[in-house]
């Protein structure tokens, strides 16, 4: 087992998690509530990391993380580093990366809130900060605890955009799906097998957590 890798990977999926999380909560509640005209076009564009090939948004990410990109000039300004193969980079990517995990999910966990308990709450004189806070977010939570389940997992196990962005630092970059990869290479199968396992575990717990919320919000509906 890989350590450093290990703790390098629960470190990234732990930040990526917990900073997505609030942004999937405002952007998931707007998006179930609010009819615009870019609407399609918005949910289209959080959807796109899960359709692209990771090489391919891995490659995107690496030219604007770049020293040549304004972004890129601007993290080396202010730094004195490249923002590419390191682990702000890194997190920065899986930020991106990992926006649909944590958008959907909460988007339709919100979806399901009947109008009536919003309206019947502002009846009641509850502000609308204190109708979100009271009454739709505990209504959503199965949702958001699922968005965080997914969030994770997925940025444990995330290989293609973590090689191009980050490639293979030790203790900066070198996270568990890079360590598999790596001792496979090097016909470590014990190695690798031992941490594919453990990625497999973290997947299914995801998942799980998932549908078990999933069947929550449904039946709440129902």
């Amino acid at each position: 087992m890989d350590w450093l890798a290990l703790a390098l990977s629960l470190k990234l999926g732990g930040v990526t998690a917990a900073v997505l999380l609030p942004i999937g909560v405002l952007a998931g509640r707007a998006l179930a509530l609010r009819d615009f005209a870019a609407k399609g076009l918005v949910q289209a564009l959080l959807a796109l990391p899960l359709v692209l090939p990771p090489s391919v948004l891995g490659y995107y990410l690496l030219v604007a993380f770049g020293a040549a990109s304004p972004l890129g000039a601007v993290w080396v300004m202010l730094t004195g580093h490249t923002l590419a193969f390191s682990f702000g980079g890194l997190l920065l990517a899986s930020l991106i990366v990992n926006l649909p995990f944590a958008v959907q999910p909460i988007e339709r966990a919100f979806a399901t809130i009947a109008p009536e308990i919003r309206e019947a709450a502002w009846v009641s004189g509850l502000s609308r900060w204190a109708t979100f806070w009271r009454i739709e977010l505990p209504l959503a939570w199965p949702g958001v605890l699922g968005a965080f389940a997914l969030t994770f997992a997925h940025t444990m196990g995330e290989f293609g955009v973590v090689l191009m962005v980050g490639g293979g630092i030790p203790g900066e970059t070198r996270t568990v799906s890079i360590a598999i990869y790596d001792r496979a290479q090097a016909l470590d199968g014990g190695g690798a097998g031992m941490m594919s396992l453990l990625l497999l575990v973290f997947a299914l717990i995801a998942l799980a957590v998932v549908q078990g919320m999933g069947g929550r919000i449904g039946g709440r509906d129902g």
